[in-house]
């Protein structure tokens, strides 16, 4: 009899979604082939070490999981792994993922965000190119775009003032005339390849421009990590930087899980070239300050903070997704995990590591 376990390669693998992904599918019985190389402690040092996350996976999974210690800079090397493996599925999560850390490594973000993405595109074409590919690209694709949008200041947050946009911004918005911050930059190039080598080549595509992609297994610092840092701060009574906009910024927060039943629903029923802004919705969307009184609930500590006026170049003031093209095309899937119960499980999850 033949194997028909189907092989799923996901680069990135120790991070946040990469690590929520694997888990998800191999309890759906796949065979998971986890592509990391640690390249996160490199890029913010020991606090976003994430060889936790992979001892975790392989614990939790055992024979189902196969890590290979790659780059996915490594051109011929992701095309030898490919060939090797030819996988079902690829879900891409790996990524230099913090717009500030960008301008200090400009030419390590561009090769691993954008000449990375190329070469797991080309080696799929070349190894296995009907395989559904899933790249977690990013809302920084719009740039700083969004802070053109009319806002009413409200008493803890800002808001949408134009009623086009009460739920979200869609995947319409142009990514154009905007400053992106290098990050966003080399971003949108993988964006467009990805979309490109769906079009070009009628390869089963997505680009999913995630909003604050968080959960309980996220290896939060400063740089990198919303909710996951603020938490950190919130139990170790360490100061938060509130870098402007009144501290009255919000941004949409996902579940992991939630990343992860998306991308399932794409590859059981992929598209060619499609986009989709992937991010928690209004419902699950917090200004900072908000964010604060949501960790203070579950840890029973004061948040520390201090305010720094200076707005983060490129930051969005409010970024909400708009979600009715994703439930359009997969009414299976919606949001399942609240924005509270994300925050206490962050919380639940620290505690417990400490």
């Amino acid at each position: 009899m033949l194997n028909t376990v189907k092989k799923l390669l996901v680069t990135g693998s120790s991070g946040l979604i990469g690590s929520e992904v694997c888990l998800y599918f191999a309890n759906l019985g796949w065979q998971i082939h986890g592509v990391d190389n640690n390249q996160r402690a490199v890029f913010f040092g020991s606090q976003g070490d994430t060889r936790w996350n992979q001892s975790r996976l392989q614990d939790l999974l055992g024979k189902s999981f196969i890590h290979h210690e790659a780059d996915i800079r490594d051109r011929q090397g992701i095309l030898e792994l490919l060939k090797q493996i030819k996988p079902d599925a690829i879900v891409h999560t790996a990524a230099q993922p913090s717009h500030d850390r960008a301008a200090a490594i400009p030419f390590d973000d561009f090769d691993t965000n954008a000449v990375g993405t190329l070469n797991l595109l080309e080696a799929a074409r070349q190894a296995c190119p009907e395989a559904s590919f899933a790249h977690m690209s990013t809302n920084k694709v719009y740039g700083d775009r969004p802070n053109t949008i009319d806002l009413v200041e409200l008493e803890t947050r800002w808001d949408y003032a134009d009623p086009l946009y009460a739920n979200g911004i869609d995947e319409n918005f142009s990514i154009d005339q905007s400053k992106h911050s290098l990050f966003g930059s080399s971003k949108v190039a993988a964006d467009v390849m990805v979309q490109e080598y769906g079009r070009y080549f009628g390869m089963p595509t997505c680009c999913l421009r995630g909003g604050c992609l968080t959960g309980p297994n996220h290896s939060g610092v400063e740089l990198h990590g919303f909710l996951s840092y603020l938490v950190k701060c919130n139990l170790e009574g360490r100061e938060y930087k509130v870098f402007g906009y009144k501290g009255k910024q919000v941004r949409d927060n996902i579940h992991s899980y939630d990343v992860a039943r998306f991308i399932q629903n794409f590859i059981d029923a992929p598209r060619v070239a499609e986009v989709y802004n992937l991010g928690g919705g209004r419902d699950n969307s917090c200004s900072i300050w908000e964010a604060f009184k949501i960790a203070e609930k579950f840890s029973g500590r004061e948040q520390v903070y201090t305010y720094v006026d200076e707005n983060r170049i490129g930051d969005h003031i409010c970024y909400i997704s708009n979600l009715d093209k994703m439930r359009s095309h997969y009414p299976k899937w919606d949001i399942t995990i609240s924005l509270e119960e994300t925050i206490k499980q962050i919380v639940d999850a620290q505690l417990s590591r400490k």
